[in-house]
């Protein structure tokens, strides 16, 4: 019996070379992502903070006002319901979201105020004006405010869709993983 002989240009051998560049090429990708990924590499899909890549620093200090984190959110009631409504996007953390970039607005020991806007320690919170609505039209519920905890941070993003502290609360810094740094990013 013959071995088959696949001459070049032949539908069989077209077929057999897309297919080997198709699996190099979903590797490569693959194996780029993961690399970006283990290096400290996040891509922004989100208008919460400029689109684009970006890198998580280490952070070897408390986290402190006015400091851009990622940070993985706890799986709590109000994250579950995040998800549900599509809020969190699918990522690596604890419960399969992405970590969220948000900018530290009050430590522990500060007290937080929530009305039509925010208030740390009588200081309003510039674009803090909360959202009744989400963009579908299901109804938004605000953090009721008080004292940020012992070993948390309140977390705040300047667009008013975003969802950060202004309705779910402090998070654990914990759940911190660094700092967050622009390295390709565009504010549209």
């Amino acid at each position: 019996m013959k071995a088959p002989v696949f001459a070049f240009g032949t539908r069989s051998a077209q077929r057999t070379h897309a297919v080997v560049l198709l699996a190099l090429a979903a590797s490569v990708v693959g194996g780029g992502i993961a690399a970006a990924i283990v290096g400290g590499f996040r891509i922004n899909l989100t208008p919460s903070e400029p689109l684009g890549l970006w890198r998580i620093v280490a952070l070897d200090r408390p986290a402190a006002r006015g400091d851009l984190v990622f940070i993985c959110p706890p799986q709590t009631v109000a994250m579950v319901q995040a998800r549900e409504r599509g809020y969190l996007r699918s990522g690596t953390c604890p419960g399969g979201v992405a970590p969220l970039i948000k900018t530290v607005v009050a430590v522990a020991g500060q007290h937080v105020e929530i009305d039509a806007d925010v208030t740390i320690d009588g200081r309003r919170i510039a674009f803090s004006e909360l959202a009744e609505r989400d963009g579908n039209g299901r109804p938004m519920t605000s953090y009721p405010g008080g004292v940020v905890p012992d070993e948390n941070v309140f977390l705040h993003s300047p667009f008013r869709g975003s969802y950060d502290s202004r309705y779910f609360g402090p998070l654990p810094a914990s759940g911190i993983l660094g700092l967050a740094q622009p390295v390709l990013t565009y504010a549209p």
